[in-house]
């Protein structure tokens, strides 16, 4: 039998079953734990979400070696795509559930950290995509530049064209790329670009923080490693903050600026760097192209479920990493799921035309602001479940969908990884070059 066959709707107990995998993914990613080394002068720390990446990944690859239980086939591939893209809304209210009570803080951090946002969104598409565009790559190429495609990013193209697009194919392998080798990468760059001593170090601080907390720490410990120790320390502090303002608000600026920006470049730049060559779709791109027309999405039971279920995940993998109480983070998982449920609730009232995520995103910085009587019972109460907690099941459903999209990635093949490491450096040094100025 055809191993991309699936039925049009998948039953309760297929869902039941890829829930169930995926508990257990989790558990085993976080038994294992971190792992870290060093890389020159930063340091390189593979998480718990490395490793539920990589188990989900190996067990679609595998689905007709492994028993009936841990096959992952096409279908069910396809399902764990569509949960993933529920799942994000929870981590974007968690994020900004932890970003209100700090607006007072990032109000106060200057012109030169608030604007360097333009230069991590420019260069990206700047320096990516005429890249992407002459190595041949297609639609894939607005996905892969427009952002340095991290986890609100994975949101946003999700909602806008669904992750079983071209641009949801390219955003989830620069997300890839940048998972297994950008921490790496950004180190060796960012060191470098230090020891040329272009840069003020500062400047060079706020260019790392990328939006990712991992290649945060490896190109700040790069940068760091060759200043003083008191330069040091203010280097840290600078990417700190810059890489919360751009896990905030640059998801807005990704939202209104960087992905329009992609959008024109490509239908700009495509006839003209575009090549032609290898426009037709292999075979196997095909055969799961028609899994996808027959997969019919998510109804709203099931994406309830997927918000109750995802984020009951989170609070068990929080549970084997910190050992803390499933049953004292309840409440604070309940107020992010108000917030998921009013901002998707808001975004159908509107008629769509403000993402879900920005509303949600809102409503939850909303929560522990400054303007909020209840901000700190609010934060106190949220801030049970870890940040990290919230990833790994993240990176579960990911991985569980990604063997479907490999005959797309074989066929971008070290192209994509080519655009990434590009895409990486333009974020950094387009970022670096702002805050210069604007220091000056």
């Amino acid at each position: 039998m055809d191993s991309y066959q699936t039925v049009s709707r998948s039953d309760g107990r297929h869902f039941a079953r890829l829930y169930l995998l995926a508990a257990m993914i989790v558990v085993i990613a976080e038994l294992i734990g971190s792992f870290a080394f060093n890389v020159g002068p930063g340091k390189v720390v593979l998480l718990p979400m490395i490793w539920a990446l990589l188990v989900g990944a190996a067990l679609g690859l595998a689905q007709n070696r492994v028993p009936g239980f841990l096959s992952v086939d096409t279908g069910m591939q396809f399902d764990a795509a569509r949960i993933l893209q529920p799942a994000l809304l929870l981590f974007i209210a968690k994020l900004g559930l932890m970003v209100g009570s700090s607006l007072p803080a990032l109000a106060a951090a200057g012109w030169a950290l608030a604007f360097q946002e333009f230069g991590h969104f420019v260069g990206t598409i700047l320096i990516g995509l005429p890249l992407a565009l002459l190595l041949g790559i297609k639609r894939e190429a607005i996905g892969a530049t427009f952002s340095v495609g991290r986890e609100p990013s994975l949101a946003i193209i999700g909602e806008r064209y669904g992750m079983d697009s071209p641009e949801g194919r390219g955003v989830l392998a620069e997300y890839l790329t940048g998972t297994v080798f950008g921490a790496v990468f950004i180190a060796i760059l960012a060191g470098f670009v230090a020891s040329l001593h272009i840069f003020n170090p500062l400047a060079l601080a706020m260019g790392s923080g990328v939006g990712s907390g991992s290649m945060m720490a490896a190109a700040a410990g790069a940068v760091a490693a060759q200043q003083t120790p008191a330069i040091a320390k203010q280097v840290m502090t600078f990417a700190a903050a810059s890489n919360l303002i751009t896990t905030t608000i640059g998801t807005y600026f990704t939202l209104f600026i960087s992905l329009p920006m992609a959008v024109w470049g490509y239908r700009v730049l495509e006839p003209i760097l575009g090549r032609k060559a290898g426009t037709s779709v292999p075979r196997e791109e095909r055969k799961v192209e028609r899994v996808a027309e027959q997969h019919a999405e998510l109804g709203t039971s099931e994406i309830v479920c997927a918000w109750v279920l995802s984020g009951g995940l989170a609070l068990i993998a929080d549970w084997v990493a910190r050992g803390s109480n499933p049953l004292d983070s309840i409440p604070g998982l309940a107020i992010m799921l108000v917030a998921v449920v009013v901002g998707v609730l808001l975004n159908q009232v509107t008629g769509r035309k403000i993402p879900a995520v920005c509303l949600v995103s809102l409503i939850a910085m909303a929560l522990t602001s400054p303007l909020c009587p209840f901000a700190q019972q609010i934060a106190l109460l949220t801030g049970k479940v870890n940040f990290l907690a919230f990833l790994t099941p993240m990176l579960t459903f990911s991985g569980l969908s990604i063997a479907k999209d490999i005959p797309a990635f074989r066929r971008l093949g070290w192209r994509i990884v080519v655009v990434s490491f590009a895409a990486n450096a333009g974020t950094f040094l387009g970022a670096t070059a702002v805050a210069q100025l604007l220091n000056h």
